[in-house]
């Protein structure tokens, strides 16, 4: 492994929209900025959505068109990016170091933009349907099921959540859980169940989601403490979209083993302003701790970082 001469002003870590948000504003402040992402297609989590609709100024823009767009104004810009797999990060002190397989760069501030993945269910057809039909956004891709079927997997505050969301709109909306009670706040308890057009599924798993180039329906298995709030036997649902909302975890697997702070989620400590507990590293996008995980967020995200970077690089290592 080769060390670089080179000392940049900002490393950033991945390519979604938080990335190459920070990237476009990183370059137009004339900072030397690199980019690093582990797939060959910028975008991050976008990429997987078939249709976006709540990007303010390009509705029904393509998830793959969004990041491609994203990348091309910040290529237009100048920004270098380099398809790389970060092996480890040293990032204590003035100086950071970021190592990949082949190169080990330095650089004045690291800014995380890795991400966060919805957990899945791990079943047939989740992921060949995934964005034809199967969503981990209710506020995302809740509007193209106006009038439609659909269930919502999962029993916490999220699951919960996008149920009342969706039964604004949606014809029936089913809420497939595997106990017999939900853990999420009893106040959003209150309203799911006082709506018409909700029914629980209790005691019951997704076995498989079903449906050709769309979702067609679900089969659920009974768990075994079904009784009277659940059957044990298999069972049928045709619905026209699939929520899964059984969490999301941080892609946090470079800073798990450093003295960066997190939460007890897993999730970077930063706040708006992207700084987090050691000097030089700021967080955007969906692996910080946030209220909202929006691609609209994540862009803000990296846009706010580089102003923090920017501060800190006068402040702190303006002697470098």
């Amino acid at each position: 492994m080769e060390e670089q001469s080179k000392l940049y002003d900002v490393i950033i870590i991945g390519s979604g929209p938080a990335g190459l948000s920070a990237a476009i504003y990183a370059q137009r402040a004339k900072l030397s900025t690199l980019i690093l992402e582990a797939s060959y297609i910028s975008g991050g989590q976008v990429v997987n959505t078939y249709e976006v609709d709540n990007y303010p100024g390009l509705p029904g823009i393509s998830g793959m068109d969004l990041g491609s767009t994203l990348r091309s104004h910040a290529e237009k810009l100048g920004a270098q990016i380099v398809q790389a797999r970060v092996s480890e990060l040293q990032l204590e002190g003035t100086i950071k170091t970021v190592v990949t397989r082949k190169e080990a760069y330095q650089t004045k501030t690291v800014l995380m933009a890795t991400g966060a993945v919805h957990r899945g269910l791990g079943v047939p057809g989740e992921q060949e349907l995934s964005g034809s039909g199967v969503s981990y956004c209710a506020t995302c891709d809740g509007a193209f099921f106006k009038d439609l079927t659909v269930a919502v997997v999962g029993g916490g505050d999220v699951a919960v959540e996008d149920a009342i969301f969706l039964a604004r709109t949606c014809r029936k909306v089913y809420v497939v859980h595997r106990r017999d009670a939900l853990r999420a706040a009893r106040v959003l308890q209150d309203r799911l169940f006082a709506l018409p057009n909700v029914e629980m599924v209790w005691n019951s798993t997704v076995k498989e989601i079903t449906g050709e180039m769309q979702v067609e329906g679900i089969t659920l298995a009974g768990t075994e403490a079904a009784g009277e709030r659940g059957a044990k036997e298999e069972r049928k649902l045709a619905v026209d979209g699939c929520f899964i909302a059984v969490g999301i975890q941080p892609n946090n697997k470079l800073v798990k083993d450093t003295s960066l702070e997190l939460d007890e989620s897993g999730y970077i400590k930063a706040g708006e302003d992207g700084i987090t507990s050691i000097p030089g590293v700021f967080a955007a996008g969906d692996v910080r701790t946030k209220q909202l995980r929006q691609i609209i967020t994540a862009a803000a995200d990296g846009a706010n970082c580089i102003t923090s970077i920017q501060n800190y690089l006068v402040t702190v290592v303006s002697f470098v």
